[in-house]
């Protein structure tokens, strides 16, 4: 098994003094990582990521993820690099198809949005591009689709699963052992990763906005999106997701890094 990893995403940064507070406090709360959505409001990730280098000392940074559309492959693969090495390797680069609303983003940066088939083979050609390079960033990919999940199993570093709000445990192990048999001898050299959305049960008027659902309806329904509140209970959870599906890279919404930060050090205590 892996050793775990804790990382928080922010999408969030009205200035730079609140956004590189968010990355000092990511820091002093023992994550390993901190990540930035594509865009952040409306803010280019890149920029952000190399304000957050120059405050912070060891921590990783990293997007969550990159929607490919949004970019050529040759200026991607000199951001990626060029931040990748003055963060003295700290920089982790997260690639997705991207998320909603990424239709219209794509418009306004004067690219075309193409199918979801077209999505997949135009990132395997980004990919392709980026490990041309000599000294590259470790390569995050997103996926819960089958082609997806076949792109990650080829190619990535680290795989984050991408799923429904409200996907159950049982839900979540069919796509985990569905890419742990697509990645086959790579396996171990993959780490594999999830995203959560809240801690606890209280209700999120910006979780319920964005998912359709809000927190109290997923807790109550078992949704692997959400953990519980009390520090038992969520680090056997995730003791046992790393036991049974290999799952060692966590991250949460920045909105809930103090209490997911009281969540990792237990895990860590306790075997992590």
């Amino acid at each position: 098994m892996k050793p775990f990893r804790f990382g928080v995403v922010a999408g969030f940064a009205p200035h730079f003094a609140a956004w590189t507070a968010q990355a000092r406090q990511a820091e002093d709360l023992g994550f390993d990582t901190f990540l930035a959505t594509d865009p952040v409001g409306t803010a280019d990730p890149f920029v952000l990521l190399g304000a957050a280098a120059a405050v912070t000392r060891r921590l990783k940074l990293g997007t969550f993820v990159l929607a490919d559309p949004f970019r050529d492959p040759r200026a991607l693969g000199w951001q990626a690099q060029t931040l990748h090495q003055l963060s003295r390797g700290r920089f982790e680069l997260g690639l997705g198809v991207g998320r909603p609303g990424a239709e219209e983003q794509a418009k306004q940066l004067g690219r075309e949005f193409p199918s979801p088939g077209e999505r997949v083979t135009r990132m395997a050609e980004t990919i392709a591009h980026l490990k041309r390079t000599a000294d590259r960033p470790p390569l995050v990919v997103a996926g819960g689709g089958p082609k997806m999940l076949a792109l990650a199993a080829q190619e990535a570093d680290t795989v984050t699963f991408t799923w429904a709000p409200k996907t159950t445990e049982a839900e979540a192990e069919s796509i985990v052992d569905r890419f742990r048999t697509l990645a086959g001898s790579r396996l171990p050299d993959i780490e594999l990763g999830l995203n959560l959305m809240a801690v606890g049960d209280r209700p999120s008027p910006g979780i319920a906005r964005w998912a359709g659902v809000d927190v109290p309806e997923l807790a109550a329904g078992g949704a692997v999106t959400v953990l519980p509140e009390d520090l038992n209970r969520a680090t056997e959870r995730l003791l046992r997701w790393r036991e049974r599906w290999g799952i060692s890279y966590v991250t949460i919404n920045s909105g809930y890094a103090e209490p997911f930060a009281a969540i990792a050090a237990k895990v860590r205590t306790a075997g992590g």
